[in-house]
């Protein structure tokens, strides 16, 4: 017996991809620039903490505001990696895979 509707082939210029895209791409995208900005920030952070360190001469006022800034900087960097660590563990513990969370895979038709 043949087929009664035929065969359905998908369009030529539509292929599926196994890498994310769409939504999930946009927000992955966002979230690597938010973590470069905070890290640029950071470095920024350190540079001008030590130019006003160096030239503090002396004044403790000034040297206390200068490792102020040191250690805002250091604690930011420190969540910035410690969401990452976070993420990582958490996705091994439930998802037995730590990459889960930070790569999603998104399946589709």
């Amino acid at each position: 017996m043949s087929d009664f509707f035929g065969t359905i082939s998908p369009p030529e210029n539509l292929k599926y991809s196994p890498e994310p895209s769409g939504l999930v791409s946009l927000l992955n995208n966002i979230l690597r620039l938010a973590i470069v900005v905070g890290g640029v920030y950071a470095l920024l952070n350190f540079i001008i903490a030590g130019y006003q360190f160096m030239s503090s001469n002396g004044d403790p006022k000034l040297i206390n505001l200068a490792w102020a800034k040191i250690w805002q900087s250091l604690v930011g960097l420190l969540i910035i990696v410690g969401s990452f660590a976070l993420a990582g563990l958490l996705g091994y513990i439930l998802f037995k895979d730590p990459m889960f969370i930070l790569k999603p895979k998104v399946y589709g038709p």
